[in-house]
């Protein structure tokens, strides 16, 4: 269930952002394992962001989830695998304070493997692209 590396954390600098890598499935098709985020630490969390928050029951370990709506005490927060588990159905509404920022991009490092032109060409078109909200996954919390 770990969904970001244990180096997620911002270390003090003057911008308020970090570099965070996605380990687990429970964000696919959204996000994959091995995929590098830029968080912005501190950022204003609407529904349907994507966001870095410390687990409920475990709060040294790092989660990111979808921000699906805003409750009493905190966020519902929904994973976009819905057979990966791990979210607010599991520990229910994760408090303000336990959410740390937003992802506002992603990109995937370069396989090792693939070298030809064509592979690298596709990487660069495929690799980087900003995390947008989608305001559609309270439909899917409604469906639970």
């Amino acid at each position: 269930m770990p969904e970001l590396s244990q180096d997620a954390e911002r270390v003090r600098a003057p911008l308020p952002f970090g570099v965070a890598e996605v380990t687990g499935p429970s964000m696919v098709p959204t996000l994959r394992h091995g995929d590098r985020l830029l968080v912005h630490y501190g950022a204003r969390v609407r529904r349907g962001d994507v966001i870095v928050l410390r687990h409920p029951f475990q709060q040294d370990l790092l989660v990111v989830k979808r921000a699906a709506e805003r409750r009493d005490g905190g966020w519902w927060v929904l994973g976009d695998n819905a057979y990966a588990g791990g979210d607010s159905t599991d520990y229910g509404v994760v408090p303000d304070e336990l959410v740390l920022g937003r992802v506002r991009f992603r990109y995937r490092p370069r396989p090792a493997a693939r070298r030809s032109p064509l592979a690298l060409l596709l990487w660069l078109l495929t690799s980087a692209r900003p995390v947008l909200s989608d305001r559609s996954a309270s439909r899917r919390l409604r469906a639970r």
